[in-house]
């Protein structure tokens, strides 16, 4: 159904949000709500910054003052609790013409301790109808308003009453006393009280839940069904050989986990696998060997990573790899020329490339394999399931293996992932991994303290913020201030990095940093994804509170990959920062699997990964920590619903979602 909009600009804003038809806008769920509940407190009760919202009318006409810099409006207000406030507005001239004595307000406004004054956000005349007083908020772009959006959303959803229908079987609806999926939709854009939101929530998410659960299923019940009698056996003795030409020793959880993924190759069902481990663990070079066993049995293999940067990279690991073998490997991104691309593309469907590394453009449509055998998905959180089953699709028969250098928490793994197999690498190569981390605040001297001695050394520094320019949304530092703030002391020596730069500044960048033309990286966690620096020995996190413990520790996993000593600052406001205890922990814990538990413990409910989400699936409205019950029961009813296809319930839903994963929405055009 389209979008009911008549303004191409607001729907040209709606598309860049995903949002092209009237299903997806009722998709579109508030992040959070704000209670418009009328303040019962006196004025002496309120603490400083508190949001208030009043009913009650005005007992002075407003008073106007102009100065060459602002306008201020200020008028006294006495609630319906007989509370008086003296509220201020800024630049806001035209509301004098609606403030009067005779009508009754509601007033919205944050409490000022010092000044004994309420700072204006919002007055509307008369009051807010008590099924009216919780609202949603979404995130939008400056140019659609929230009154704007809120009337499009209420038009839409009348327009599609009585047309949709449940999403799941009405049997669990019942079950489990769920919403109609309709009046949860109803509920969680209009809510008319916080247990609406709850309930329309505790019904949207069993959807979600139910349907990634069975997305599994079906992933791992068609990776069972597929035999590989075509393949040729992997030589096992030629692995023994290969490894034993190591210039390095492999530790004991890369043999293990070499065995685990050759024995899943060589067996006649797909290998369906998660290689977990901490920055550092080794996982390219395992991914490394389980391309060279594909290589033996004569099949193509496919790396696909979520950046250039990192893509390139694993081109030149495995490139140095195979350099003493017949084995060719080739990287295949979107910033390659037209020529270029159409060349290898052509070498693919050929036969003639064994290894392909590259980005989104791997399961491009116009890429055709000649015998595709391996994919191995690198930060495969990134990447969705129809992307997954896109490039799958490209072979007849591909195991599957999944990186991620996030180690998930023991207790969420089956929750995540159901019964995918797992190998885990929890030493480091070089042995014990020293990383001295401590909490800082942001006026230490150690920050400028920890960038010279790493100078002094000839040692590479990175400088990380959460965001690439200030935020309405946090006041944490940019990396375009942080930028500013040495760029004069450190000149020619720093360099900044994000993700709005283009490829091949980049990659010019990163170059730089790895020669040791600039020493010190100024970046948004864009590093996270894998950019190896052997000699860096000095991390330092800006707005650390801003990232959740899994991030931050990832994060350090830059640093001290060469063995020698190094240093971790997570810098934080200390005074105003009360999870600064959360922040400590990492002080003295460097166990990637004790710090995911951690991290889940500690934040519960709220957004386990912090503003940098890493490490899990996206979900729409469901919580991996809080819902993790949730996932054990949808899994239980998924098996239901696999043993009992019989019914035609189960089938039809089993159908349908089974028909939304092979739509593939996300084409992807490698060619300009």
């Amino acid at each position: 159904m389209k979008l009911l909009t008549s303004s191409k600009n607001a729907e040209k804003e709606l598309n860049l949000m995903g949002i092209y038809t009237s299903e997806d806008l009722i998709s579109y769920l508030p992040y959070k709500y704000e209670s418009f509940e009328y303040c019962t407190k006196k004025e002496y009760e309120l603490v400083d910054k508190e949001r208030v919202v009043l009913l009650g009318r005005l007992v002075s006409n407003p008073k106007f003052i102009r100065t060459p810099k602002i306008d201020i409006i200020k008028f006294f207000f006495i609630s319906e609790e007989g509370s008086f406030f003296n509220v201020v507005v800024y630049n806001r001239p035209y509301l004098t013409k609606m403030l009067n004595l005779e009508d009754h307000f509601t007033l919205v406004g944050t409490y000022n301790l010092e000044k004994k004054e309420l700072n204006l956000i919002n007055i509307k005349k008369g009051e807010i109808p008590k099924e009216e007083r919780l609202k949603g908020v979404y995130h939008l772009p400056n140019q659609i308003q929230s009154s704007y959006f809120s009337k499009l959303m209420k038009r839409t959803l009348e327009s599609m009453k009585g047309l949709i229908g449940n999403v799941i079987p009405d049997y669990l609806v019942s079950k489990y006393k769920l919403l109609n999926h309709e009046v949860a939709l109803n509920y969680i854009h209009f809510p008319k009280n916080e247990e609406s939101v709850k309930e329309a929530l505790r019904t949207l998410k069993f959807e979600e839940c139910l349907e990634y659960c069975l997305k599994n299923k079906i992933v791992r019940k068609d990776s069972k069904k597929k035999v590989k009698t075509d393949f040729k056996d992997i030589d096992t003795n030629k692995i023994n050989e290969f490894i034993k030409h190591l210039s390095y020793k492999l530790t004991k959880d890369q043999i293990q986990a070499v065995k685990e993924i050759i024995l899943d190759m060589k067996k006649d069902t797909l290998m369906y696998r998660l290689l977990q481990g901490d920055v550092g663990t080794g996982k390219t070079l395992v991914a490394g060997i389980s391309l060279f066993g594909n290589f033996l049995r004569g099949m193509q293999g496919v790396i696909l990573a979520p950046t250039d940067s990192l893509a390139r990279q694993h081109f030149a690991s495995i490139s140095r790899l195979f350099k003493d073998y017949n084995i060719n490997v080739e990287l295949l991104v979107g910033s390659l020329s037209n020529k270029e691309k159409k060349d290898l593309i052509l070498k693919i469907k050929e036969g003639k490339v064994d290894v392909i590394v590259g980005t989104h453009a791997v399961f491009s449509k116009d890429v055709e394999y000649s015998s595709l055998g391996l994919v191995i998905i690198d930060e495969q959180h990134r990447f969705g399931v129809n992307q997954r089953n896109l490039l799958v699709s490209k072979g007849n028969k591909v195991d599957l293996l999944l990186m991620s250098a996030t180690p998930i928490p023991r207790t969420l793994s089956l929750s995540i992932y159901g019964d995918l197999d797992v190998s885990s690498l929890v030493s480091f190569p070089s042995g014990i991994r020293n990383v001295k981390t401590m909490v800082v605040d942001e006026s230490s001297s150690k920050i400028e303290g920890l960038i010279d001695y790493c100078l002094k050394k000839n040692s590479q520094v990175f400088i990380v913020c959460p965001k690439i320019e200030t935020s309405y949304r946090t006041n944490s530092l940019s990396v375009k201030e942080v930028y500013d703030l040495f760029k004069d002391k450190y000149q020619n020596k720093i360099g900044m990095l994000h993700g709005k730069l283009k490829e091949d500044e980049k990659i010019k960048l990163i170059e730089d940093f790895r020669e040791k033309r600039i020493l010190i990286l100024v970046s948004t966690s864009i590093i996270e994804l894998g950019i190896d620096i052997k000699g860096a020995t000095g991390m330092i996190i800006y707005s650390s509170n801003n990232f959740g413990l899994a991030s931050l520790h990832q994060l350090r996993g830059r640093v001290g990959r060469s063995g020698n000593d190094s240093f971790c600052l997570l810098v934080s406001k200390i005074e105003e920062d009360e999870n600064i205890e959360r922040l400590k922990f990492l002080e003295t814990c460097s166990d990637g699997f004790e710090i995911s538990e951690e991290d889940m413990r500690l934040r519960g409910p709220g957004d386990f990964a912090g503003l940098e989400q890493s490490g899990f699936p996206s979900f729409n409205c469901l919580n991996i920590v809080s819902d993790f019950k949730m996932f054990e029961v949808a899994r239980d009813e998924v098996s239901f619903i696999m043993n009992n296809l019989d019914n035609p319930l189960f089938k039809k839903y089993y159908s349908k979602i089974k028909d939304k994963m092979n739509k593939n929405h996300e084409e992807i055009k490698l060619f300009d």
